[in-house]
């Protein structure tokens, strides 16, 4: 009887490791946030769902000065407390992704709901207490609605929410592009 329900417990085990290393595959060890592969899939259907979705794209300036500045605890310090503010930010009408490095990625199904980009630049902007420092924080941000889009592919709203982070980072640091 034992040896019959010893394989049956080995898969058992075995079911319940895969399953826990591909749900932290899908998510950011660091962060918490999804990971670009567990973020596209999501976002690729919320986008298809959801007329009026906006998908942005954030991109931490000088992120690099603070990590030679005052360390890698102080950089991870930045990353996990901007993960934290944009998560808020999406509240539940959406999902945000850490794309890797210092980028992050965020698609809201209403945006309506939300307190508004220029809100989330704001939010992302404030100081990072750590270690008894205030770290400084800025981020470009950019955007595209779904609307906007002639043919509306996820890809498709990712270049043109890029295309408006690298012109805001164009109009100096710590601005914000449709």
């Amino acid at each position: 009887m034992i040896a019959a329900a010893l394989p049956a417990l080995g898969w058992a085990v075995h079911s319940g490791l895969l399953a826990r290393r591909l749900a932290t595959a899908r998510r950011d060890p660091l962060t918490g946030l999804h990971t670009r592969a567990g973020w596209t899939a999501r976002a690729e259907h919320l986008l298809h769902r959801h007329p009026s979705a906006l998908v942005l794209l954030i991109d931490l300036d000088d992120f690099k000065a603070v990590n030679d500045t005052h360390g890698h605890a102080a950089g991870d310090a930045v990353l996990t407390a901007t993960a934290r503010r944009l998560r808020d930010w999406c509240g539940r009408h959406g999902i945000a992704a850490r794309l890797g490095g210092d980028e992050f990625a965020a698609i809201v199904t209403d945006p309506h709901q939300t307190p508004g980009v220029t809100a989330l630049r704001a939010a992302l902007a404030r100081p990072v207490p750590h270690a008894g420092d205030l770290l400084p924080v800025s981020a470009s941000v950019g955007s595209c609605h779904h609307t906007d889009l002639a043919v509306p592919t996820l890809t498709d709203a990712l270049s043109a929410a890029d295309a408006g982070m690298y012109a805001a980072k164009g109009h100096g640091r710590r601005n914000v592009h449709n």
